[in-house]
């Protein structure tokens, strides 16, 4: 048995199929997450640059400067990555005693 192939004229008010459909997008790249350490009145402002030297490794100079963001400011972003790395140093900071939250960067 020998395959048939049939020819359909395309005109200019007809479209293929392939052409109708929508076309296809490329997701996005992934966002980035963040971890948000927040201002509380109960922890020490040594106690928290300790606690972003131990846990993160942070220079003694870095810690200091999101320990301030976080005093002055109200908040620091302290680090980003993967939403289940955010998860976790979240959870590492609540451990600590700290209040964080996790957010999608902008």
């Amino acid at each position: 048995m020998g395959v048939v192939s049939v020819a359909v004229p395309v005109g200019p008010t007809e479209t293929r199929p392939e052409e109708s459909e929508a076309p296809f997008e490329v997701p996005a790249p992934d966002v980035p997450w963040v971890t948000i350490v927040h201002n509380d009145p109960v922890n020490l402002m040594s106690y928290v640059t300790y606690v972003f030297q131990t846990y993160f490794g942070y220079s003694k100079d870095k810690a200091t400067k999101l320990m301030e963001d976080v005093h002055y400011k109200g908040r620091a972003v302290v680090s980003s990555g993967t939403r289940e790395e955010m998860e976790r140093d979240v959870q590492a900071m609540h451990g600590y005693g700290l209040w964080a939250t996790l957010s999608q960067d902008r």
